[in-house]
């Protein structure tokens, strides 16, 4: 009998540590090689941590919430050694290690050919520590492991329990908190996860729901407590009005420090590097889409949905971009000259219960508007489920952030460095508006360009931006195009 304890593995571009979101398994379980044990967040995203060892779980080192550094002990597991992976080998894709599973299971999970034809993959450049995190030209496609399966180890004949054994209990089954920013919330709170409605992807709780319980908690605890300070709301301060309740002595208490995620560290370094070092400006200028709002359902293929209106401005921003590429280039590291590309890396913001992420669009310039909608739509719903893929989180030469669906108008937007730009795009709402001398009620938007002075001036611009004003408010022009 051995013990092998796995340490977190080098995760890779620049990332040192992982919050454990949820342990999959538990001290006392049976489990196979690339089983996984562990959901863990990155700055990147949410990834499976599957085991390089086979055997059984003596204990499990970190707590749901907490932080684990790259090389600290995540598991220790008995017995792992005779069909353990290299844990020094490097990452490969979930779909290779999946493959070696399921291709020699049929022998026995403690089979000689077992252990070959993994010893064999992963000399293969194979050898899978993190879900997501490879070593291949690409990620495999067809065969990618679905969210939420578990690999199970090929079956054993059943070995008689040892006299006197106690009997463990069933768990239950772990309540669906992906974030832990949420659990941590939950904790803090009071809320029990398992009494909620889950509204998030996937049935996931998210941050909402923890709030909305909570709330109705305080709320039912108003009703028939007294407020702290007061006795029976006759109590006044020195110089208060007549029944406002004196206020507690003394400076306010912390009520507790919340430590930002992996995701919120890489937010506030780009973000502050941003504000640092790019001396930014600002245009902005009202739109009248009311055209192309009547033009949008006549847009969308046969038995399609019409395209998002982010689409829509996405779709001419890019055309516009042919016009002013200088906007979609980059500074150089010594920021004396600027780099221009053959198309467009298109970033685009999105919120999720885990913070702002900024999805990419590779060569959005030559999707046409149907495929742009679906890979916006696409792009979404990955980043809020916390499963967009790392090389899809960088590499981006513009960036939209439509926050107008916030019910907002405008925004002073921090440029997504190392991008030179940023278009923002508020709420399409009825206002009254001049045409042909006469007022008239116009659905109007409100464009923000933020842009890097050491790249352009305020008329090279202002000149793309009424370029795309150009497009939207006269959409058949290019419609060909779109």
């Amino acid at each position: 009998m051995s013990v092998q304890t796995f340490m977190l593995p080098d995760l890779g571009e620049g990332l040192t540590e992982a919050v454990l979101v949820r342990w999959t398994v538990a001290v006392g379980d049976t489990i196979g090689i690339d089983q996984v044990i562990a959901e863990v967040e990155t700055a990147k995203s949410i990834v499976d941590l599957p085991s390089p060892y086979a055997g059984t779980v003596l204990a499990r080192h970190g707590d749901e919430g907490g932080t684990i550094l790259t090389g600290a002990p995540v598991i220790e597991i008995e017995d792992g050694a005779s069909g353990a992976a290299d844990p020094s080998a490097p990452a490969a894709s979930a779909a290779s290690t999946a493959s070696a599973a399921s291709t020699t299971g049929s022998a026995g999970a403690g089979s000689s050919a077992e252990h070959e034809a993994y010893r064999a993959e992963e000399q293969a450049g194979s050898g899978n520590v993190l879900i997501g995190y490879g070593t291949g030209a690409g990620p495999a496609r067809g065969r990618r492991r679905r969210r939420g399966t578990t690999m199970r180890p090929p079956e054993r004949p059943a070995a008689p329990e040892p006299a006197g054994r106690p009997e463990q209990p069933e768990r239950p089954r772990p309540v669906a908190v992906r974030s832990p920013i949420v659990r941590r919330l939950a904790r803090e709170l009071g809320v029990d996860p398992a009494t909620l409605a889950p509204s998030g992807p996937d049935g996931a709780v998210t941050r909402a729901d923890v709030l909305r319980a909570a709330g109705a908690g305080a709320a039912a605890g108003a009703e028939t407590a007294p407020r702290p300070g007061a006795s029976a709301g006759t109590e006044t301060a020195p110089g208060a009005a007549p029944g406002m309740a004196a206020a507690p002595d003394g400076p306010l208490r912390v009520l507790r420090t919340e430590p930002f995620t992996p995701l919120r560290k890489a937010v506030s370094a780009t973000l502050g590097r941003s504000r640092a070092e790019i001396p930014e400006a600002t245009v902005w200028v009202d739109v009248d889409v009311s055209e192309l709002w009547a033009l949008r359902p006549a847009m969308a293929a046969p038995g399609e949905k019409a395209p998002s209106f982010t689409a829509l401005f996405a779709r001419y921003v890019l055309l516009a971009l042919e016009r002013f590429p200088l906007l979609a280039g980059r500074l150089t590291g010594a920021a004396d000259a600027i780099e221009l590309f053959d198309g467009v890396n298109l970033g685009v913001a999105v919120d999720t219960d885990r913070g702002l992420m900024v999805p990419v669009i590779p060569r959005a310039d030559a999707l046409p508007l149907g495929a742009l909608d679906g890979a916006l739509r696409t792009l979404a719903s990955t980043a809020r489920d916390g499963r967009t893929p790392p090389e899809l989180l960088r590499d981006s030469t513009f960036t939209v952030n439509n926050y107008g669906a916030f019910g907002v108008d405008g925004s002073a937007a921090i440029i997504n460095t190392p991008n030179v730009a940023i278009l923002g795009i508020g709420r399409i709402i009825e206002r009254p508006w001049v045409v042909g001398g006469e007022i008239v009620p116009r659905r109007i938007a409100q464009l923000s360009l933020v842009f890097d002075h050491r790249v352009c001036d305020g008329g090279y611009a202002a000149g793309f931006l009424r370029a795309v004003v150009d497009l939207l408010e006269q959409p058949l022009t290019a419609y060909p195009r779109v």
